[in-house]
């Protein structure tokens, strides 16, 4: 196969002799070095699309070449024969020429950490192979999902994830290569820019809405791309094909040419896997350690690939691609009648939502048909519609019926082992017959079914009669179900609302979900099982009705929208900022939206991660052990079968600590006693990462339980189970208070927590000196001065001994301020004692069970207020499950009850506070740091008030919130004017109280689907109570050519601060930002540097940045002075004749902040940031999904250094916390086993997730504390997120009204699918059976 050489972007044959069939294409192209950055082991299932290249193959029967986009961690090398493969250094290099493609995604701000952008880029790329001149809808299609057109067809790549930017940007430089930018608003051909211009008309300040310029990109010419090589066309047409066998070290891989040579391979190999895309088989070896000594890959048998259509149906080859099967189906639904392609439409619909691009282009419609799983949305569908599989053996044809015994597993009904499917034929449907596929999904595109069904009827003809029914049902059992005895019983009833009825009984009866199934949601799943069959029930009625007005009424125009799926548009809209000064020097930057100073570099993929680093001499691989008991003795470690595999060099544990193996309260190594899952109780250290691995599973650790096991906060109240005292803050008089308020309402709020889910998981590299006991280590923190401290301490060495090295990583949101620490200690334990370099990088699935997340919280309140909506007394409790070990709860919790107000003053106001201790891996710092979590319960509480007042929630914020200069419940004075701008301009340039009026009409037409508004204000705050660790030092070296490099403490996670800080450097030296240069935070060059957190990386580094600048201009300032007309250079040459020093050290001593937790008081926040948010969503009452059609965000930015920056950092923390609060859900067992342990498990928002019409607008203001009076923006996004939250507690409460449920309901966080539709009660939630909950443990449990 080939693929592209570097640097050159000419292509290379590769001829590899010994290809193993374990290995996969990320691992081979990370050996041999000749890809430099991809998703190390962030995924590996597929799902994250960070390792995306394109494959293209030539088709000699049609004569064509064939490019589609595929994840490399799932693709085997040797089923790579006779493909071009191309990388993204084949697209484009920084050292030879970069691709139209990677220049628009850098230039549009597309990429802040850089993780996913090459993936981005060869998504994008593979597209414009495929179509040149795409359409807006075909880059929509490409970025994320696929228009609610019925007929388009085309790529796409919903599943490439990024956690950074909030998608938007990267959509739109997808769309620079339409011909036509100009966004279309809603079809009406006129520009968002038109209305926009008059709001701002009558503003002194001018107001810029483009951050970067379109002259700037060098054109797009398609026949400038590489040709496809010439020798794989000739092989693929070579006649004389012989059989391929690869053999590895413990598996054969055989690739037959023939049909009759893959019959008899399997005749021989009955129980080798066929593998086609290897989306099913791949996963299956990493996952659940399956071992297949044989491989059988026809992926090219032309008998597995067809389409052939009769007069009575369709036959697909099983060796179809889903991407395939997709362009067939669209085909045959154009040309025939659309009676007779119901089928064909049902799967054409689940196949729009099914995984992404990558995988519809491996995965084949052969796979889940004979794997079978229960999840599969196409086989309900399948069966539904009456289809047949058409199988081949050695023996002969036959066909068997793809029905109910089939997809159950009936021994009767199984394939023989020496057969294969040959293909599957689909019946065409007839008239007076319906076929249709339901689903539901944690998120819209790209997740497991929660519960998918395949239904069909058929009628005697002219009537509705029912002649035959049939419901298959997937993920509510091991296998997909079919409800055949209800089907059976239904059989001559009418078509009415009485059959429904018993219909919705008979199948929860049939179909029992035990109440501790595995996956949980028992409840939820038996209200779809009926929701779904409801659905169907109206669609049919509909087609009835359309086939005969006058006998078969119509359903009830209010019903109408039950049946229309939420659409997935082309995202519009605009980004809102101050445009710089006229007068402000051209060459100066400040203000600009520059773009990032590594996006080209993350664009080409020649940024530099951890693991991209070359191999360093005898390095080893540290593959973890950690513990699988929540608390419990550790009565033996028994390592000698580790250690006896080929590979291992060492196991380490808690004996091999030369210093503190508990360092303030985090344990490196679990000794005697484990106090969660997940644990570190020993390293396995080899010459692979495979060899450590398997070693890794080898170690027997035996245990006994230890009592209490404390999992949940309740359970950790009920013991006393505490990390710290508790923290208060008081205000009035509130036992006073509430005896003189109209009204008193209690509630609580639970809050679920988060996982990073960082692109880059937690990587190092430790490599021990031969002198002085030294250790340098490269690795991706926040924090490299809390590294060194560890690794010190673990080593028993001074801190001077421990280099840490920080160049970038690949997002960290605050799960990377303590946590290298402890796994650097770990790994640099390791390195010690085997005298050899460590590579430790964590896979996903342990970085997510060790690491933890967000804290989970519960929040209660007594809120006591007057009929008029003013709060006049609030007593708050919060609690957060802090996990097993201190790491920053203390901290989170201060923060928490400091924050607690939001932006509302309430006269007599108590908050206290409590972290808990239980027996999870402990909970970590994480955006926002509390404050996301603790202000949904304010929202909470100010929502019951407006319930219980008759009024709208904006309207008691308006009643309640600050409106002159003020003092905090902590005694801090702060001038609220720039919140009251804000939350004036989000109410009105967002249209609310319109759109407001828009949603309530909506509502009356729609009993199943609701329309919800909200706007939240927010007081956010920025920095650190402590003042030390508000200061930061900064390094700055002139060299005699006039090039400047900078240093500072501060670390660059994507949010661009390494970019701010040259345009700081830039304006205070006045030189052009080419001549700065910014490499990397090492502890050597700034020592003692606090983290990068708290939203104050540009506010402290900035401040010391600019002071160094100012020193070496003060040095300069008498020979500039003897001669202004001299060029920079000469300056620079001159001071070092006259013997100036042109390097020095910055420092800024930090905001003095202070905290006085004994007086309840302090100035414990340098400012204050504020904003409001609207969001409007729309519910689907009868699923629980919903749709965010539209968010409006005023932020007061102060003024902005660099506008891209800000917007991006503000989108990308609202995407996140849309997440948070609505999709994102962290499951753990009973016994504290976290489930959610990967992309499969647990989804973040994607591309179709981001508002429909997304508007983001920086509110000037003043703040001259910060460095050019800015503003630290890199948090306060994320509680932003919330509006979508409480958007759909509006769009639920208008669904319960409506039904007659009055009563105040608490909402809690995340809002899932299955919160939503539980929350939105009505006869199907009535009609499901309960079980007791004392009868049984359930699958999963929450932790709040």
């Amino acid at each position: 196969y080939y693929l592209p050489k570097i640097p050159s972007l000419f292509t290379m044959q590769v001829t590899e002799k010994k290809a193993d069939p374990e290995v996969n294409l990320l691992f081979y192209l990370r050996k041999v070095r000749i890809l430099s950055f991809y998703c190390n082991r962030s995924g590996l299932d597929g799902s994250c699309g960070a390792c995306t290249v394109m494959v293209s193959r030539y088709n000699p029967k049609t004569k064509t070449i064939h490019h589609f986009p595929a994840t490399a961690c799932l693709v085997p090398i040797c089923s790579l024969y006779g493909a071009a493969v191309t990388t993204v250094e084949g697209v484009g290099s920084i050292k030879t020429r970069i691709h139209p493609v990677q220049e628009r995604l850098a230039k549009c701000h597309g990429t802040q950490c850089g993780f996913c952008s090459p993936g981005m880029v060869m998504s994008i790329y593979t597209l414009l192979r495929n179509h040149p001149e795409p359409t807006p809808d075909q880059i929509t299609e490409a970025l994320g999902g696929e228009p609610s057109r019925p007929l388009r067809a085309g790529p796409r790549v919903d599943s490439n994830l990024c956690r950074c930017t909030g998608y938007r940007p990267i959509v739109e430089s997808g769309k620079t290569f339409c011909e036509s930018t100009v966004c279309q608003m809603k079809g009406s051909g006129k520009c968002c820019l038109d209305s926009e211009e008059k709001s701002f008309a009558n503003r002194q300040e001018k107001i810029c809405t483009k951050l970067y310029n379109e002259d700037e990109f060098q054109p797009f010419d398609p026949s400038q791309e590489p040709i496809f090589p010439p020798e794989l066309i000739r092989m693929a047409e070579d006649p004389n094909k012989r059989r391929l066998t690869f053999q590895g070290q413990r598996t054969t891989w055989i690739a037959p040419v023939t049909l009759s040579d893959l019959l008899e391979l399997r005749a021989n190999f009955p129980k080798a896997p066929l593998v086609m895309g290897n989306t099913a088989v791949g996963p299956s070896i990493k996952f659940k350690n399956e071992f297949h000594p044989v491989f059988l890959s026809p992926l090219g048998l032309p008998e597995l690939h067809f389409v052939n259509t009769t007069d009575t149906g369709v036959t697909i080859g099983a060796g179809y691609s889903l991407a395939q099967l997709n362009e067939a189906l669209r085909l045959i639904v154009s040309e025939q009648p659309k009676e007779k392609t119901q089928t064909c439409r049902a799967l054409l619909k689940h196949l729009r939502t099914l995984a992404g691009a990558q995988i519809r282009n491996m995965a084949t419609l052969g796979g889940p048909v004979v794997s079978r799983p229960n999840y599969s949305d196409l086989n309900p569908i399948l069966a539904a519609g009456n289809a047949t599989i058409n199988l081949i053996s050695k023996d002969g044809q036959r066909q068997i019926p793809l029905n109910g015994p089939f997809l159950e597993r009936s021994p009767e009904a199984n394939l023989k082992s020496e057969e294969i499917v040959l293909s599957v034929s689909i019946p065409y449907s007839t008239q007076w017959h319906y076929v249709s596929g339901l689903r539901l999904a944690q998120r819209q595109e790209n997740a497991f079914a929660i519960v998918n069904a395949g239904m069909s009827v058929k009628f005697e003809d002219g009537t509705n009669v029912i002649k035959e029914l049939q419901m298959f049902y997937g993920s509510v059992g091991p296998t997909v179900v079919s409800a055949s005895q209800s089907c059976k019983q239904l059989i001559g009833r009418r078509w009415d609302d009485q059959m429904l009825s018993d219909a919705c009984r008979w199948v929860l009866d049939e179909i029992y979900i035990p109440p501790a199934a595995e996956g949980g949601m028992v409840e939820y799943k038996r209200t779809l099982i009926i929701s779904l069959l409801f659905k169907f029930y109206l669609k049919v009625r509909q087609g009835l009705n359309k086939m005969d007005p006058q006998k078969f009424p119509d359903i009830p125009e209010k019903f109408m929208s039950a049946l229309e799926d939420f659409p997935i548009e082309t995202p519009q809209g605009l980004q809102m900022f101050q445009c710089v000064d006229p007068y402000q020097p051209p060459q100066d930057p400040v203000g600009h939206p520059v773009m990032h100073q590594s996006a080209i570099k993350h664009a080409t993929g020649q940024a530099v991660f951890i693991d991209d680093m070359p191999p360093i001499d005898q390095e080893l691989f540290l593959a973890v052990v950690t513990s699988t008991r929540a608390h419990a003795k550790i009565i033996s470690i028994d390592i000698s079968e580790a250690l006896a595999l080929p590979g291992v060099v060492d196991v380490i544990t808690a004996e091999d600590v030369p210093g503190d193996n508990n360092h303030e309260g985090e344990i490196l190594y679990a000794q005697n006693e484990v106090i969660c899952v997940g644990q570190i109780v020993c390293t396995v250290a080899a010459d692979t990462y495979v060899h450590a691995k398997e070693a890794a599973k080898k170690v027997k650790i035996a245990y006994e339980d230890i009592e209490p096991k404390i999992i949940t906060i309740e359970q950790a109240i009920e013991h006393n189970s505490f990390l710290s005292a508790e923290k208060k803050i008081e205000q009035g008089n509130v036992e006073q208070a509430f005896k003189y308020v109209d009204q008193i309402i209690e509630g609580e709020v639970h809050v679920e927590g988060q996982e990073h889910f960082y692109m880059e998981t937690q990587s190092i590299l430790a490599i021990p000196k031969t002198e002085d006991k030294e250790m340098v280590l490269h690795l991706g923190t926040q924090f490299p001065t809390h590294v060194q401290e560890y690794v010190a301490a673990a080593l028993n060495v001074p801190r001077s001994r421990i280099a840490c090295h920080m160049k970038r990583a690949g997002g960290a949101f605050g799960g990377k301020v303590t946590k290298p620490a402890l796994l650097g200690a770990v790994g640099a334990v390791a390195a010690n004692k085997t005298g050899r370099p460590i590579r430790f990088i964590l896979e996903r699935g342990d970085d997510m069970l060790i690491t933890a997340g967000r804290h989970p919280l519960l929040g209660k309140y007594k809120i006591g207020f007057m009929n008029n909506g003013m709060i006049k007394a609030a007593d708050v409790e919060y609690y957060i499950n802090g996990g097993c070990t201190p790491d920053e709860s203390e901290m989170v919790l201060e923060f928490i009850v400091l924050k607690s107000e939001n932006a509302y003053y309430i006269p007599n106001f108590r908050c206290r506070g409590r972290a808990c201790k239980t027996n999870l891996p402990s909970n970590t710092a994480f955006r926002g740091f509390g404050f996301p979590q603790a202000t949904v319960v304010v929202e909470a509480y100010i929502t019951a008030v407006a319930s219980q007042c008759n009024l709208l929630p904006e309207e008691v914020k308006e009643i309640n919130m600050y409106k002159r200069i003020s003092k905090t419940a902590y005694k801090e004075t702060f001038n609220p004017e720039p919140l009251r701008r804000c939350w004036k301009e989000c109410l009105e340039k967002s249209s609310f109280y319109a759109r407001k009026l828009a949603a309530e009409e909506f509502n009356k037409k729609n009993y199943w689907k609701k329309r919800g508004l909200a706007v939240v204000p927010m007081k956010f705050t920025i920095g650190i109570p402590i003042a030390y660790y508000n200061q930061a030092a900064a390094l700055v070296h002139i060299y005699l050519d006039g090039s400047v490099l900078v240093t500072h403490g501060g670390c660059e996670l994507g949010q661009g601060l390494h970019t701010k800080m040259i345009q700081v450097a830039s304006r205070e030296l006045n030189i052009p930002q080419s001549y700065i240069h910014l490499s990397e935070t090492s502890t050597i060059t700034v020592p003692n540097a606090v983290f990068t957190a708290g939203s104050m990386g540009t506010d402290v580094n900035g401040k010391a940045v600019q002071n160094a600048c100012q020193i070496l201009m003060a040095r300069l300032h008498p020979i500039i002075r003897r001669n202004p007309k001299g060029k920079w250079e000469d300056w620079v040459a001159k001071a070092f004749e006259d013997s100036i020093s042109l390097s020095t050290t910055g420092y800024y001593k930090g905001y003095q902040t202070n905290m006085d937790w004994e007086k309840e008081e302090g100035n414990a926040y340098p400012y204050f940031v504020y904003g409001a948010s609207c969001s409007e969503v729309e519910v689907d009452c009868l699923t629980g999904a919903h749709k965010l059609l539209r968010t409006d965000i005023f932020m007061d930015a102060a003024f902005s250094i660099n506008p891209a920056v800000d917007i991006g950092q503000i989108e990308g923390a609202f995407i996140q916390g849309m997440g948070l609060y609505t999709i994102e859900e962290l499951k753990y067992s009973p016994e504290g086993v976290l489930y959610s342990r990967g992309p499969s498990d647990y989804k973040i928002p994607t591309v179709t997730e981001i508002p429909e019409e997304f508007y983001v607008t920086l509110v000037r203001s003043r703040n001259p504390i910060a460095i050019y009076s800015s503003k630290g923006l890199g948090e306060a996004g994320m509680f932003m997120g919330s509006s979508v939250l409480l958007a759909i507690y509006d769009a639920v409460a208008a669904a319960r009204r409506e039904r007659g449920l009055t009563k105040t309901f608490t909402l809690s966080s995340p809002a899932t699918p299955e919160v939503i539709r539980m929350t939105c009660v009505d006869q199907f939630t009535d009609m499901i059976p309960r079980d007791d909950p004392s009868t049984f443990t359930p699958w999963s449990i929450h932790v709040s």
